[in-house]
């Protein structure tokens, strides 16, 4: 009821109702990305009252990267079947509920269950693919530019909560920590039930560039099944593979590398915890930049090349990494180098799935796309930590991610394919 008195109110004054729809994903984006964020800050507190060893706790983190992303295909055809609001809702709290029961945990196999796969599950339940809908139905104009927003907001989430986590981690406890983010779930998901709608044509709107107002097709079929025939039908195509493994590059790293292990490698040289998450902190905000500037970069200049560009810089940056010294000055410029492109890959990546399978199906392909990065993030933080447990060292995971990087860069100017119909160009 809401949507429907504001949504003439706003077209009266020449802003169309698309653009309250991303300011509704980016808060869960980034309500959602920040509750799940800290708990890689939260590893040494959790270790310090436990006594769990790093990749007991880390596994627990690994596996909430790999449901995350497993989950990615069918939340595509969840949001298809059931709606925006109904998924989100749903999936923000399943996020909290896990949140909260992990503040009574006492055993390894309860991190586990909270960490890893409840919250695992409710955050892949929208992800990433929730801004590619939210961007696929209600523009057509600008729909680089929203998804650049969009996935900066998931991205900027996960990092900008852990200097405040970090601190209340360590002067009131790491249960503590969670409430802030706890919170803004809880409200992101208020509002999206108020004010979310699923289709422009709910509204008797055109989506944002077009002139007509296109009925949504009548969602059908098992979700399931819809996920599985969507892959069935990418797998026969080389551009998805391209994808599929650049992604899961992408995924090893940043979020199953950086955000899990980057605290603990920066204590391990001497820097405190607070000072290591205003690190990431400052990757998030030039990340917010880097990713809205590849979104506007990706309606005008060829993915492929720009693909090229990110994964070529980011690994140079890994393998750069330990020259910083390990102050707070030289992780402030790696901070800069690293962070304008932490994940501006996603704009790119989505748009060129978008030009080989279309509109319809894009939205699914782009989930299984998203399953490899968190593949890829679930190795990462499992391997970081068994690095650390046999070698003393996360360094070699970090060179091992740079160098994957450089090989991405490479895998990813052959990503071209000829237009399917109903395709999104490039």
């Amino acid at each position: 009821m809401l949507a429907g008195l504001i949504a003439p109110l706003l077209a009266r004054r020449g802003i169309h109702y698309g653009w309250v729809m991303v300011g509704l994903t980016f808060l869960v984006a980034l309500a959602s990305a920040g509750a799940l964020g800290i708990l890689g800050a939260l590893l040494l507190p959790v270790q310090r009252e436990f006594g769990w060893d790093t990749a007991s706790i880390s596994g627990a983190l690994a596996l909430r990267l790999l449901l995350f992303g497993l989950m990615a295909p069918f939340a595509a055809a969840l949001l298809q079947r059931y709606g925006l609001r109904r998924t989100v809702v749903a999936a923000l709290c399943l996020v909290v509920l896990g949140c909260l029961l992990s503040m009574a945990m006492t055993a390894p196999w309860q991190l586990w269950l909270c960490w890893g796969v409840m919250t695992g599950v409710g955050s892949g339940m929208t992800a990433l693919v929730l801004g590619a809908t939210v961007a696929n139905r209600w523009f057509v104009a600008r729909r680089g530019l929203v998804l650049g927003m969009l996935t900066a907001a998931n991205a900027t989430g996960q990092l900008v909560f852990l200097p405040l986590a970090a601190w209340l981690a360590q002067h009131e406890g790491w249960r503590v920590a969670l409430m802030p983010g706890l919170g803004a779930c809880f409200l992101a998901g208020l509002l999206f039930w108020l004010l979310g709608r699923d289709h422009p044509a709910d509204l008797g709107l055109p989506a944002y560039g077009e002139t007509a107002v296109v009925p949504p097709r009548p969602a059908g079929g098992d979700p399931a099944r819809n996920a599985f025939g969507a892959l069935a039908e990418a797998s026969s195509s080389r551009v998805f593979w391209i994808l599929f493994v650049t992604f899961a590059i992408c995924g090893l790293s940043t979020v199953g590398l950086m955000q899990t292990h980057f605290i603990p490698l920066c204590s391990d040289f001497g820097m405190a915890e607070v000072e290591a998450a205003s690190v990431l902190a400052l990757i998030g905000v030039f990340d917010f930049v880097g990713t809205i500037a590849s979104g506007w970069l990706s309606d005008r200049y060829d993915n492929r090349k720009l693909l090229f560009w990110y994964y070529g810089l980011r690994g140079l940056s890994l393998l750069l990494l330990p020259m910083s010294s390990f102050s707070f000055y030289g992780l402030s410029v790696f901070a800069v180098f690293y962070g304008l492109d932490w994940i501006a890959t996603v704009p790119p990546t989505v748009k060129l799935a978008g030009a080989a399978f279309g509109r319809d199906k894009a939205p699914l392909v782009f989930g299984w796309v998203f399953t490899a990065h968190q593949l890829g993030g679930a190795v990462a933080a499992l391997g970081g930590g068994i690095s650390r447990d046999a070698l003393a060292s996360y360094l070699p995971a970090f060179y091992l991610a740079g160098a994957a990087c450089l090989l991405a860069a490479v895998l990813a100017l052959g990503a071209r394919a000829q237009p399917r119909p109903g395709a999104v160009a490039a």
